[in-house]
């Protein structure tokens, strides 16, 4: 994965927080059935979880390792200069 999509962790896992946290100590209204404090609570550990998860994306998903080989090979014309690249991104 990219850190952009750490970035969108972060940024679900923050509207997940702040809307659980609403429904957990602001809404004081009565459901049938619901109990819209235990809904905000899973919300908000949802939320936390969520952004966790892309702090690490963010913090891992930048490293990249880049490995240049150089190399001289004699061909019946003369001389040519090799240069192999290799990039590894150690994303999860």
């Amino acid at each position: 994965m990219q850190r952009a999509t750490g970035t969108g962790f972060i940024g679900f896992g923050l509207v997940l927080i702040v809307v659980g946290a609403i429904l957990k100590f602001a809404v004081t209204a009565d459901a049938n059935g619901f109990d819209i404090e235990t809904a905000g609570l899973i919300a908000i550990w949802v939320g936390v979880v969520s952004l966790l998860l892309g702090i690490l994306l963010v913090v891992l998903g930048g490293r990249r390792h880049t490995t240049v080989r150089d190399n001289v090979v004699q061909t019946p014309s003369g001389t040519e200069h090799v240069q192999e690249r290799d990039d590894y991104n150690s994303a999860i």
